[in-house]
């Protein structure tokens, strides 16, 4: 990997707090990494760790007090709205714990929305061959299983081509059987799409799946772990 591939995604010195006075809290603090392209880069750490802030600045759904987030060279802060709307429309696709589809569009109109949002879509009969859903993409919703949801709802965040694929919780919601399917799926869609992978888990059993493993505490990172024995998704057990 080339040296601007392995700092694809670069947090530097990232600090975020909320309140003020007394009721100040110190979210980030202070928060540095790097993410190389196409990684499988999972956000470990127990509830209240600051993961999904630190995905929501990630996103451009936030912002921080100060550092910076770069994508490709590229800092989000000096982007301005236009450009920070335009970098989630073109870099960005997001798969929640919450599959937030729309009750009334079947499966392949639900993928086709996050199509509409690139100018390269991916090719979507295939990608719905890939998603293991063809046979299902004229059904509504609430006719699916949990799981074959969340893989519509990764449909529709893949289905733009994007560079960032952001994953939090991805399995919350789901069985353990289902789980491993869909970190399978997100695997799968990795190697085939090359997107790179920011999955934030409290699972740390999922961290044997990743390139790239960072473990998070009370708003710092506490371990930065290159993985030398990635194991597939199917092999994972907890």
């Amino acid at each position: 990997m080339l040296e601007h591939e392995k700092n694809f995604l670069e947090i530097v010195d990232l600090k975020k707090s909320f309140g003020s006075g007394d009721t100040r809290q110190d979210v980030l603090r202070g928060m540095s990494f790097s993410v190389g392209r196409g990684e499988i880069c999972l956000m470990l750490g127990p509830s209240g760790s600051s993961k999904s802030t630190l995905l929501n600045i990630i996103g451009g759904i936030d912002s921080a007090d100060s550092g910076y987030i770069s994508i490709n060279g590229d800092k989000l802060k000096d982007l301005g709205e236009k450009g920070l709307s335009r970098y989630r429309r073109k870099h960005l696709g997001y798969v929640f714990q919450l599959y937030n589809l729309i009750g009334n569009l079947n499966v392949k109109e639900n993928i086709e929305v996050g199509a509409y949002l690139s100018e390269s879509p991916l090719e979507i009969d295939e990608l719905l061959h890939t998603l293991g859903l063809y046979e299902h993409r004229y059904k509504l919703p609430n006719q699916l299983s949990g799981g074959q949801q969340q893989r519509v709802s990764i449909g529709r965040a893949i289905v733009k081509n994007p560079d960032i694929l952001l994953c939090d919780e991805p399995t919350g919601a789901l069985d353990y059987a289902t789980s491993k399917e869909i970190l399978k799926l997100i695997e799968d869609i990795n190697q085939k799409y090359r997107n790179t992978v920011i999955m934030v888990t409290h699972n740390e059993a999922i961290k044997g799946m990743a390139d790239h493993v960072i473990k998070l505490r009370d708003g710092m990172v506490r371990q930065n772990i290159i993985n030398t024995n990635k194991v597939s998704a199917v092999e994972l057990e907890w």
